[in-house]
């Protein structure tokens, strides 16, 4: 922990913008944030992307320090990251969770024939990358619009036309 007068300085040269502030107070803070992150979520990726985003967010809130424990300031940023992950994290389990409800009841209700091609759709489907499955199932399976799921994804709707395209033509090759 740095003593409260360089801290103090450091902190102060943040709000003014100093990059040299920024980086010293990550290389005081980035190893005990890290493992605050990494012991919640037991994954050095998610942890990785966790501690990013809290210093992309310090970046931006840190003006909106008022003194006091820095400390306390800094996690309860990081607590409302990782919470923020959670929640994120549940949308997407629910959400796949009702998708295989409405595969599994879609098989049921099809022929012997359909479910055979349903079945390699299945197969094909995770072959493709998480990201790429996840738009497709949300555009043809949730019907969901273009629009909303450029909007639930925080992308302009062109990159999420795109990706679904791309998508569907590498689900057409593997299908073939």
């Amino acid at each position: 922990m740095a003593e409260s007068s360089n801290l103090a300085e450091i902190i102060n040269g943040c709000k003014a913008g100093e990059a040299e502030s920024f980086e010293k107070l990550i290389d005081i803070y980035a190893r005990r944030c890290y493992g605050y992150f990494y012991r919640l979520t037991g994954n050095n990726e998610v942890s990785d992307d966790l501690l990013s985003e809290l210093f992309v967010k310090l970046v931006g809130k840190i003006s909106s320090y008022k003194g006091g424990s820095f400390e306390g300031w800094l996690f309860k940023i990081a607590s409302n990251i990782f919470h923020d992950y959670l929640r994120v994290k549940q949308r997407r389990k629910k959400l796949l969770e009702v998708q295989k409800r409405q595969l599994e009841t879609k098989i049921a209700e099809t022929g012997e024939a359909d479910a055979e091609r349903i079945d390699k759709l299945q197969i094909q489907l995770e072959k493709l990358d998480g990201d790429t499955r996840e738009l497709i199932m949300l555009r043809y399976y949730s019907q969901l619009r273009f629009r909303e799921i450029a909007q639930m994804r925080s992308e302009p709707i062109g990159t999420t036309l795109s990706k679904v395209h791309r998508g569907l033509k590498k689900l057409r090759e593997l299908m073939e």
